[in-house]
């Protein structure tokens, strides 16, 4: 069993001063960076995907598929513990909003329409997420 990630708490001049204003915009303000124009979108390297706040492992490359809807998109994340999920009224309708566990970062939303053997898509937004391959 998986230990609950150390949270990471940092003041809003300390993210601004980390993380580039589009990262800023998503992760902190929970923007969304317009389809297909992510740099993660179609990178299709073996690796990790880490948040941009925290360096936490979030997904990995194995679970990663091309749902075409525009964003990086994964089957499940690389942990059931390295993402929490919220409920998200914001454009009148309910989805499912995912942010890091360990700071609390924006990364995206879960759809329950992926592949199997999940059936979920977490679809995440490129600017929140750190890929490094694999070695």
């Amino acid at each position: 069993m998986s230990e609950t990630p150390e949270t990471v708490v940092r003041s809003e001049a300390e993210w601004r001063a980390l993380l580039t204003p589009e990262q800023y915009r998503i992760l902190r303000e929970k923007a969304t960076e317009h389809a297909f124009t992510g740099a993660l979108t179609e990178n299709h390297e073996t690796g990790n995907y880490h948040c941009a706040g925290c360096g936490a492992l979030l997904f990995l490359s194995g679970a990663k598929f091309d749902s075409g809807c525009g964003w990086p998109s994964f089957m499940l994340p690389a942990d059931s513990k390295a993402v929490a999920e919220h409920e998200d009224l914001s454009l009148g309708r309910r989805r499912v909003e995912v942010t890091c566990a360990r700071c609390g970062g924006h990364l995206g939303h879960v759809f329950p329409d992926g592949p199997l053997p999940t059936g979920h898509r977490y679809c995440i937004n490129s600017a929140s997420l750190n890929f490094e391959r694999a070695k």
